[in-house]
């Protein structure tokens, strides 16, 4: 497991990991926008989050694309044809490997998905080796808005690499960003897999109130929390589960424990990444409050792990129990 954030992914997570394990050192990028990203940068999804009790539907079908332009509005210069891709967000990684094995020839050292990724490895996510990538000569180059500095992917356009930014913020916009980014990659269809994905999410969501309010911690030491207009917050909202801090002024607001207690959630969501909570590490923080602890794989990452995130998601959230001690891990 990676301390880096992957969030999303994986995309999603705010900048606040170094590489290692254990407890890393805390590099919080302000508001948890995207490090060193312009003050201008809007989350770049379709559609705007919708408010509580409102529903989106998911589309079964994917949208049309521009075939050039990213999640940013910016027209990547694609070369006609792209046959090495190095990417520095695991899910992205993840999303090429299983659309089209052979394509990803660099990924980060957090790259965990598929078990059997066999590429160059390049570091981390927020501190990637820039030789290293320039040295396996991409076609292209995956980032995302939040998961990457921006000083590096400039610095990798600069030597004349097309960089395709992904920045999804809600469920919806994320099948339409990865069937964008696909297309980039030179895959002319929607593979099986985002198709299956799609459908198992497109009902999820009716619009109704949510039966239960969350604080989701992301990281200790400090307390950060998810906040506003984040993609785990989309997910959690359309399984029925609403977000103490959705009108936040950030989308990673650092908070005390205090306030997350009294914050008005019912039930405190434990991800496991990027800070790996546990059944000893969390949930005895929070007596009197029902806990689960989730996949921050599933939360967070959008990609092949969407076919199966709805399903476990909901088992996990159902097997939340009372904090204060520790929790079975028995449905995680």
């Amino acid at each position: 497991m990676s301390t880096e954030p992957a969030g999303p992914g994986g995309p999603g997570g705010p900048a606040v990991g170094s590489p290692g394990d254990g407890a890393p050192e805390v590099r919080p990028a302000p508001g948890g926008e995207p490090a060193d990203a312009p003050a201008t940068y809007v989350p770049p999804d379709a559609q705007p989050p919708p408010g509580r009790g409102t529903a989106t539907a998911i589309p079964t079908a994917a949208p049309p694309l521009e075939p050039d332009v990213d999640d940013l509005g910016v027209r990547v210069p694609l070369p006609a044809s792209v046959r090495r891709v190095v990417s520095l967000v695991p899910s992205l990684s993840e999303s090429v490997a299983a659309t089209v094995p052979g394509l990803l020839v660099g990924a980060t050292d957090y790259c965990t998905h598929p078990a059997d990724l066999e590429v160059t490895r390049v570091g981390g996510s927020k501190w990637p080796d820039l030789e290293k990538v320039r040295a396996l000569a991409p076609d292209l180059v995956l980032a995302n808005a939040e998961e990457n500095r921006l000083s590096d992917l400039e610095a990798l356009r600069a030597a004349g690499i097309a960089v395709w930014v992904t920045g999804p913020t809600t469920l919806a916009g994320a099948f339409t960003s990865l069937r964008r980014m696909l297309a980039a990659c030179g895959v002319p269809a929607t593979p099986v897999w985002l198709d299956e994905a799609r459908r198992a999410w497109s009902s999820a969501y009716d619009g109704s109130p949510p039966a239960r309010t969350a604080a989701v911690p992301i990281w200790r030491r400090p307390w950060m929390v998810v906040g506003r207009g984040t993609f785990a917050g989309d997910v959690l909202r359309r399984l029925g589960v609403g977000n103490a801090y959705a009108d936040a002024g950030a989308r990673y607001p650092t908070v005390s424990l205090d306030g997350i207690r009294s914050s008005g959630a019912d039930l405190i969501v434990l991800p496991d990444e990027p800070y790996a909570f546990s059944a000893t590490d969390g949930p005895p923080d929070f007596p009197g409050l029902d806990v689960a602890l989730v996949s921050g794989r599933h939360l967070t990452w959008y990609g092949p792990s969407l076919l199966e995130a709805r399903d476990l998601l909901e088992r996990q959230l159902a097997a939340a129990a009372p904090g204060g001690g520790s929790l079975s891990t028995a449905d995680t």
